[in-house]
């Protein structure tokens, strides 16, 4: 039988202050789990924590490997570590200077290499890492994205025979209604959203609370890992 809870287990999320993150971490806390959020950006910590009762927070960079050892060093260790902290932004890779391109691999896949390198984990536990459509549907206009999101995969299905018994997988989302696109205006936003719901069997965009449940799952299913579950809509059948 699958555990429904998480009471008396220790999570920490990093990225853990905005979309996925924090939508996993609301629902951590909600099924009885201790929950730490950790991210570099002090005021979305100060206003997650705002948002729900009893979490604690942690300001750590995952481009830091060393701030990350540090974080786990002298704590217990956790029952469950989610990694899906990003700064970064889609482009092209031959128009942009090679810089962002670094910077996007720093953020998104090394942090999580940081994460799964110093990570204190119970044997019973999970790492679960937070990739995305594009690691199986890459495109020339987010090419570092593709490369990064497909590292990721790999890199957790690897993580599944190295660090077993703990658990590793990864969740793949489809493009979600998150803050993530704030940086758009309104009718931007609408135009992408309704351009990807038109092409998606399901006729919509995700939310974060979708993707958080599917991470939650992956958590409490003791036989999952090694897998890279896919949660795009059907994005990637269609």
């Amino acid at each position: 039988m699958i555990e429904e809870r998480l009471d008396g287990r220790s999570v920490v999320v990093f990225g853990g202050s905005s979309g996925v993150g924090l939508a996993v971490a609301q629902r951590a806390s909600l099924l009885g789990g201790t929950v730490t959020i950790a991210s570099r950006n002090r005021q979305r910590l100060a206003a997650a924590a705002a948002q729900c009762d009893g979490l604690e927070t942690a300001s750590v960079d995952v481009r830091d490997a060393d701030a990350v050892a540090k974080f786990f060093t002298g704590r217990d260790p956790f029952d469950h570590v989610v990694v899906s902290a990003a700064e970064l932004s889609t482009s092209t890779l031959r128009d942009r200077p090679l810089s962002e391109a670094r910077a996007a691999v720093e953020s998104k896949l090394w942090g999580a290499i940081h994460v799964a390198h110093s990570a204190r984990i119970r044997d019973t536990g999970s790492l679960t890492l937070v990739s995305g459509m594009l690691g199986v549907r890459p495109s020339g206009a987010a090419t570092m994205l593709s490369v990064i999101n497909a590292g990721l995969d790999t890199l957790a299905k690897a993580l599944a025979t190295e660090m077993a018994p703990i658990r590793v997988n990864c969740a793949s989302p489809g493009r979600l209604d998150t803050p993530w696109w704030d940086h758009l205006s309104d009718s931007q936003r609408h135009d992408l959203f309704s351009k990807t719901a038109a092409a998606l069997p399901v006729k919509r965009v995700g939310t974060a609370d979708e993707v958080a449940a599917q991470i939650i799952h992956l958590m409490l299913n003791g036989f999952l890992s090694g897998s890279v579950v896919q949660i795009d809509g059907g994005g990637s059948a269609a």
